[in-house]
């Protein structure tokens, strides 16, 4: 080819079209979407469990809120399009197997349903450390092992709801630190069992504002509960509680395509407290 003195050929370049406010709003909104999605979140009636669905069926997927309140999930399910309520203890393996079997197809299960426990190892009685092992960790047990077909059926994905008290040591909380331990440690070895048949994550919340916290307030600080809530706010470097609304949307992502890559992982959300 010919060039003229002093001529400097154009480089080609491919074109990249501008991104646009419009076109920046359609990469939201497709953003961690969860179409044809089944999922099942126990205790999903109230709290957490509660903002899971609506975070869950806003993405896209039909929900399933297991729950021992059936009236309440009932309630919530007439809010959400295409929810079911379906009524389950999550302790008792009869009951959760007639849950499981309603159920024909399952993309994601979300163990959330527990109970907390005050006191340390000198008063905490057998009653209550067997207890809160049963809601907290066998019922976990109990969910999976029942759900698994329909999960590896589905190459789904788990979201154990662990916590940051199965992370470090939180005082008079012997039983509740046990339990979360348990369930950050089931939610590893399943991944490393099953390492490409499904994925299981485990998101280890902090204070929460919810009916639980709420709960814990009335039964043991109810003399002093915003003293006590003053006391929670400061243990998060943050300077505020999470919210309900703050786990849904890290379930919602766990189980996303766009976490794929997220296997067996314990994720704190605790506003820098395990940071501290």
């Amino acid at each position: 080819m010919s060039r003229t003195p002093g001529h400097i050929p154009r480089r080609q370049t491919n074109y990249v079209k501008p991104i646009t406010m419009s076109s920046v709003e359609t990469i939201s909104s497709e953003a961690f979407r969860l179409d044809g999605k089944i999922a099942l979140i126990t205790g999903g009636a109230s709290g957490i469990g509660a903002a899971t669905c609506r975070e869950l069926a806003r993405a896209g997927a039909q929900v399933l809120i297991g729950d021992l309140n059936l009236t309440a999930a009932q309630t919530l399910a007439t809010e959400l399009p295409g929810a079911k309520a379906i009524q389950m203890d999550v302790t008792n393996a009869t009951s959760v197997g007639a849950a499981i079997a309603q159920i024909p197809q399952l993309d994601i299960l979300v163990n959330n349903a527990g109970i907390a426990g005050v006191g340390n190892i000198t008063n905490t009685t057998e009653d209550d450390f067997a207890r809160v092992m049963n809601v907290n960790v066998h019922s976990v047990f109990l969910v999976t092992q029942a759900a698994f077909p329909l999960i590896l059926a589905s190459h789904g994905s788990i979201v154990n709801l662990g916590s940051v008290a199965g992370m470090v040591g939180v005082k008079q909380r012997l039983s509740y630190c046990a339990s979360k331990g348990a369930v950050l440690a089931i939610t590893r070895q399943i991944a490393v069992d099953y390492p490409k048949e499904l994925r299981i994550n485990c998101i280890a919340p902090g204070t929460v504002q919810s009916p639980f916290v709420e709960g814990y307030l009335d039964k043991y600080h109810s003399h002093e509960k915003e003293k006590t809530r003053a006391e929670l706010v400061a243990r998060q470097p943050i300077g505020r509680l999470g919210t309900p609304e703050d786990i849904a949307s890290l379930v919602r992502y766990l189980c996303s395509r766009e976490a794929e890559f997220i296997n067996g992982a314990v994720i704190p959300i605790d506003g820098g407290w395990t940071a501290a």
